[in-house]
């Protein structure tokens, strides 16, 4: 049983480098596509959103932004006492749409 999930890891570990640049095509496809819709007047730029959303966060320390492309939102990350603040914000309009 141990030799078996030995190999199991050892063919896990070998796929993975096949695997991962996919993702990271993924990752550089996506962020294009919002650069693109910037530059057409489509979204307004993150430091646009940060300006808007910042403020608003009083006494909270900004952690950074990342993109989610499955949801189309910039999602801003924040820590307050020690909790994490996800803020969710569209990028054509600068609203927050969700914050948990």
């Amino acid at each position: 049983m141990n030799k078996t999930i030995a190999l199991s890891i050892i063919a896990a570990l070998g796929l993975s480098p096949i695997v991962s640049p996919a993702f990271a095509k993924n990752d550089k496809s996506d962020q294009e596509g919002v650069r693109k819709q910037m530059r057409d007047g489509k979204a307004l730029s993150l430091r646009e959103i940060e300006g808007r959303v910042i403020p608003r966060m009083r006494g909270m320390e900004y952690l950074g932004p990342e993109y989610v492309s499955y949801a189309n939102v910039y999602r801003l990350k924040f820590i307050d006492n020690g909790r994490v603040i996800f803020v969710d914000v569209d990028p054509r309009t600068g609203d927050v749409l969700r914050q948990r």
